[in-house]
């Protein structure tokens, strides 16, 4: 099964992170590119905040007039569909299959999102270890790695991690991809954003400053994310324009013109699709985002 790895890698996935901060984006200063944010369009905002800031426990910030959900080293956009639109498909079945985040305390977490009505889908999402679920979080064989899934409003597949040492109540922790060749997803991100290669169990890692993106092979085919709830995911550059400047040497089409979004601070945006389908977003100066 797709989904079977994961538990078990769960503390390994914790060692990758750097030290907590009170700064957001704080492993800006660690490299060029480091992870920067998702775009997730719901049909709700109001609905949306109840899982992402209420329950889960992100922040409400602004950059300019623009609005987001502030995480250690994450942020989250969101974009509210026209009453009546059609329902978009969740991360699941897409080359993003679901977000990563550790806590504290895994249980006062569980214990939140449950209160507030949301699924937890830990025993379906993680089958394999179904005889081990406790109150809904899955523990391996030697109950060091606890592991808890919850799905939002709008489908978005939620994976939360313990990790007691961390001094922020949440954090990104890894976001996870499926494919039919997960080597070559790992190489084409290690290439593209000089995330350094690496491999847990039959897990193949990129690790950028604060996240570790994983990669697994899909048991069925899957489909890039534009357009889906999760429509992109975000890396933040120290300098876009020159990260654009050497796109053709990595077989991608060059960045010709950074747009700067006025409402946003002046924020630079540029997109870059992977070989998959992955959208991703380029940005410059969500680092100002404190």
């Amino acid at each position: 099964m797709r989904h079977t790895i994961t538990m078990c890698l769960a503390a390994i996935f914790l060692t990758a992170l750097p030290a907590p901060s009170r700064a957001q984006l704080i492993a800006a200063k660690d490299g060029p590119i480091v992870y920067g944010h998702n775009h997730v369009y719901v049909a709700s905002i109001p609905e949306a905040k109840k899982f992402w800031v209420d329950a889960l426990g992100g922040a409400v910030v602004s950059l300019g007039s623009r609005e987001m959900i502030r995480y250690e080293n994450m942020m989250i956009f969101f974009t509210e569909d026209k009453p009546g639109a059609p329902a978009r498909a969740g991360t699941k079945g897409s080359t993003v299959d679901h977000l990563g985040f550790q806590v504290p305390d895994l249980r006062a977490a569980v214990t939140k999102l449950e209160a507030a009505g949301f699924p937890n889908v830990t025993r379906q999402e993680l089958p394999m270890y179904s005889s081990s679920v406790k109150d809904g979080i899955a523990f391996d064989a030697g109950e060091k790695a606890p592991v808890a899934v919850f799905m939002t409003p709008d489908n978005v597949k939620v994976e939360l991690h313990e990790n007691k040492a961390m001094k922020a109540a949440i954090g990104l922790s890894h976001m996870h991809f499926y494919g039919p060749d997960p080597v070559a997803m790992r190489d084409w991100y290690v290439k593209v954003f000089g995330a350094k290669a690496g491999k847990v169990g039959d897990v193949e890692t990129a690790t950028l400053p604060g996240v570790q993106l994983n990669f697994s092979k899909a048991a069925d085919a899957v489909v890039g994310t534009q357009g889906r709830v999760l429509d992109h995911i975000g890396m933040e550059a120290r300098d876009l324009e020159a990260f654009g400047k050497q796109l053709p040497e990595m077989g991608l089409p060059a960045i010709n013109k950074v747009n700067r979004v006025a409402s946003a601070d002046n924020l630079g945006v540029a997109f870059v699709t992977d070989p998959w389908g992955t959208r991703i977003e380029m940005t410059e100066g969500l680092v100002k985002v404190k």
